[in-house]
C-alpha cells in the first residue's frame, strides 16, 4: 500500500511540474507537439530513474560514509550530465528524427531542475526512502512529468486550431493553460 501512495502522490498530488514547479523550461519549450513531448518524456524518465538510482547509491554508500554529504549537489550534477550524454548518444543512433526534434532541449536535460530535484528528494532524510521506494518515487515522478508534458502538448496542438486573440498567441496562452492545468491537478490533493 505504501508504494501505491508513493505512486499516486508523485504522479498526481505532488506533480513535479505542476505543483513543485521543477522542469518548467522543457515543459513550456518542448510541449508544442505530442510526438516531441513523448520523446522528451521518455528521455527524462530514463534519466530521472537511472540518476536517482545511481545518486542514491552514491549518497548512501560513499558520501554519507565518508562524511562528505556537502558534495551531494556537485556529485549529482556530474552523474546526471554523464547520463544525459548517454541518452543523447543512444537517441542519435536509434531515432535520428526524435534526436532532431528534441534539438537543444536534449542537452538541457542536464540542467533540468526536475532531474536534480528528484534525485535530491529521493535521498532526503525526511522521506527516509529505501532504494526500492526511491526508485518507485523517481519512476512515478517521471511518469507524472511525462503525463503533464503530453497533456499540455495535446492542449497546445488543439489551441493551434482555435481562434485565439492575436495578443494571446504563443507563450501567453501557454502560460494560462499551464496555470489551469496546475489548478486541475490540485483537485487530486486529498487523495494521498
Amino acid at each position: 500500500m505504501e508504494y501505491v501512495l508513493i505512486i499516486i502522490s508523485a504522479i498526481f498530488v505532488n506533480n513535479v511540474v505542476l505543483s513543485r514547479f521543477l522542469g518548467v523550461c522543457p515543459f513550456i519549450g518542448v510541449s508544442k507537439r505530442v510526438e516531441t513531448s513523448l520523446g522528451m518524456a521518455g528521455a527524462v524518465t530514463f534519466v530521472i530513474v537511472i540518476a536517482t538510482l545511481v545518486t542514491y547509491l552514491i549518497q548512501k554508500y560513499i558520501l554519507d560514509n565518508l562524511g562528505i554529504g556537502y558534495m551531494q549537489t556537485i556529485t549529482f550534477i556530474l552523474v546526471i550530465a554523464a547520463l544525459v550524454q548517454l541518452v543523447e548518444i543512444i537517441l542519435k543512433k536509434v531515432s535520428p528524427s526524435l534526436y532532431q526534434a528534441l534539438g537543444i532541449f536534449l542537452p538541457l536535460i542536464t540542467t533540468n531542475c526536475a532531474v536534480l530535484g528528484v534525485a535530491i528528494m529521493a535521498v532526503a532524510p525526511n522521506l527516509n526512502y529505501n532504494i526500492i521506494e526511491a526508485t518507485v518515487f523517481a519512476t512515478a515522478t517521471a511518469i507524472g512529468f511525462g503525463l503533464a508534458l503530453v497533456i499540455f502538448a495535446g492542449i497546445r496542438e488543439q489551441l493551434e486550431l482555435t481562434n485565439v486573440p492575436e495578443g494571446m498567441k504563443g507563450t501567453p496562452i501557454a502560460l494560462i493553460v499551464a496555470g489551469l492545468l496546475a489548478m486541475a491537478f490540485m483537485g487530486f490533493t486529498g487523495i494521498a
